[in-house]
């Protein structure tokens, strides 16, 4: 096990020294990748929006080649190392910013501080919540059949793309378990409210599926109580994280991989996988080269992001965390890795997205 993760280091340090201009000229590997989620997929969706939540500024991007975005990272997010492994010829880019025909391709609704539900993050102030990402592309969706010409066209080339959902950290992060602001952990055990959450979730990505998607990736949650921020902010007793926040993910997670069960039962023409992300972030970080298991990079600010205009680490491979809440480059670099080809049977449900992308699925869909 030890050796294979030092290979798969070895790859990993490659990309690294590649670098992020090192696309694949020629056709991708499905024709378009739609990304919802929140900051960790968010890549300029909240730049111009009215809230705390927003990382145009440096040092984010310090490794990124046109520097700041809005991406809350060093430098590339998972998504925008699965566009390079699925082979498209640019990132996937902003809703907030795409245009013209390139929405073809695909387009990221991710905005930072969003969730399942609509209040979830708004004590920092505007974000873009998963039923907002879907009217969204629903705009995009209904732009598509304007540059084809024709619905069905739109509905065949909409069957073949990639969708990316990765939701619910922050109807735990910034909801349930900040009473201050919300009356969630109030109204509802932790059982409850992953239930509830769960039925939310679920209506959304039907409405995902009559939008014509037939590939989705549902990203789990990764481990929410070992973050520099949570430790900071509750303490372990003993432990290396906050067993309260991972206890939270874990339930979520549990419900998640039902869905996914009953989403591949119920719709033979569609096929849905889980993502383990918390599975994937239990391992011994050391064995891949970590150092710096438990800080950010960079020197944070009240909001757990990077304050502005410090300079951060020098050694940010070292790095799991990048600011107090979200990985750096590096662990992005092994997530999608394993996201893309999973590295242990169980990093991805029923299967990766290697696989998932080749599927050949029957083109029916539901009117647009």
């Amino acid at each position: 096990m030890a050796c294979g993760m030092k290979l798969l280091l070895v790859a990993i340090a490659l990309s690294l020294v590649l670098n992020t201009q090192h696309f694949v000229q020629g056709e991708p590997q499905v024709p378009c990748f739609f990304i919802f989620g929140d900051s960790v997929s968010d890549n300029g969706n909240n730049n111009l929006l009215p809230t705390f939540a927003k990382v145009n500024y440096s040092p984010y991007g310090i490794d990124f080649p046109q520097g700041p975005t809005g991406r809350f990272c060093n430098g590339r997010n998972i998504v925008d190392v699965l566009a390079e492994l699925l082979e498209f010829e640019n990132y996937i880019p902003p809703f907030a910013y795409a245009n013209g025909s390139e929405i073809v391709k695909g387009v990221n609704y991710a905005s930072g501080a969003a969730g399942i539900r609509k209040e979830s993050g708004s004590q920092l102030g505007a974000c873009i919540s998963m039923g907002e990402q879907l009217k969204n592309h629903r705009t995009t969706v209904l732009r598509i059949i304007d540059i084809l010409g024709k619905r069905s066209l739109a509905k065949k080339h909409l069957n073949k793309c990639l969708y990316s959902v990765g939701m619910g950290s922050n109807d735990y992060i910034n909801n349930y378990f900040l009473p201050q602001y919300y009356q969630t952990s109030q109204k509802y055990t932790l059982e409850e409210y992953a239930e509830v959450l769960i039925k939310q979730y679920t209506q959304q990505i039907l409405r995902l599926r009559q939008y014509g998607a037939r590939k989705v990736s549902l990203v789990g949650l990764g481990l929410i109580g070992c973050t520099p921020d949570a430790i900071k902010t509750y303490g372990t007793n003993g432990s290396s994280c906050v067993e309260k926040l991972n206890n939270a993910s874990q339930q979520f997670n549990q419900k998640l991989v039902a869905l996914v069960d009953e989403l591949n039962t119920n719709f033979t023409d569609s096929k849905f996988i889980y993502v383990n992300s918390y599975e994937m972030g239990s391992g011994d970080p050391t064995l891949v080269g970590f150092k710096v298991l438990d800080a950010g990079c960079c020197e944070v600010d009240e909001y757990g992001q990077c304050a502005p205009d410090i300079t951060p680490c020098q050694n940010r491979t070292d790095y799991v965390f990048w600011d107090g809440f979200h990985p750096s480059e590096a662990s992005n670099l092994i997530t999608a890795s394993r996201t893309y080809s999973a590295y242990n049977a169980s990093d991805t449900y029923p299967m990766d997205i290697s696989h998932l992308v080749q599927l050949q699925l029957e083109p029916q869909v539901a009117a647009i």
